[in-house]
């Protein structure tokens, strides 16, 4: 834990050389207690953002080639975050996600399942959905607007721009722990999900959100399935 607040204390010192850094809504991150904070994901920088500014240290997951090396294998744990095998099924970091919010911590998902190609909203990976719907804990989205402007996926190089994080106020839903009853709440838990997280990024960004019951073959593999 050391590391980690020393890192948070570092991004957010030497942050302000990139760009300013503009944080809304902290009051509504729970002081105790679990919960999932569920992000957009607009470059590579909002886990390092996003957890630099949270009050309470939070686990979130991480694709696993991540971790691939020795320096990050080491690395990564101790920044809270866990792997997660993307584009396959992948019990073991579910299980892990809901070990942590049984004990009371603070669990970070991305939405999306990956980082925009163009900085719009895509669609919701339907496995984090099920997620939400298994832990029955407050949901907390957090959107991001201005990463991408600073460092997008397709480019090599920073740029200096404004980025605003927002923590929205608690979500609840309901625990569901039969699979036919979170299949039958998919949609409209995404939809509410997704909803509150468009209204706080720039009209021009939501518009390539799809239905979370669209036929996606990337759901078909989905790391965060469950049955």
């Amino acid at each position: 834990m050391i590391l980690y607040r020393s890192c948070q204390r570092i991004v957010r010192t030497l942050w302000p050389l990139v760009g300013p850094l503009e944080i809304h809504g902290l009051d509504n991150v729970p002081r105790s207690g679990p919960f999932l904070l569920v992000a957009n994901h607009q470059s590579i920088l909002d886990p390092i953002l996003i957890q630099a500014v949270c009050p309470r240290p939070v686990h979130t997951m991480a694709k696993s080639t991540q971790f691939t090396s020795p320096l990050f294998a080491w690395l990564m744990p101790r920044l809270l975050s866990f792997p997660v095998r993307r584009y396959e099924t992948d019990p073991q970091a579910v299980r892990y996600a809901l070990r942590r919010l049984d004990e009371g911590e603070p669990v970070g998902v991305y939405v999306e399942g990956e980082r925009s190609w163009d900085g719009r909203l895509q669609a919701p990976r339907l496995g984090t959905i099920r997620l939400i719907l298994k832990a029955g804990v407050p949901v907390i989205p957090v959107a991001i607007d201005g990463s991408y402007e600073v460092w997008p996926r397709w480019d090599r190089g920073i740029r200096r721009a404004t980025v605003r994080i927002t923590f929205t106020p608690p979500l609840t839903f309901p625990r569901l722990d039969h699979k036919t009853e979170r299949e039958a709440a998919l949609q409209a838990t995404a939809e509410r999900i997704m909803g509150v997280l468009a209204q706080h990024l720039p009209p021009d960004q939501g518009i390539a959100h799809r239905s979370a019951t669209s036929d996606d073959p990337r759901d078909d593999a989905d790391p965060n399935s469950l049955s």
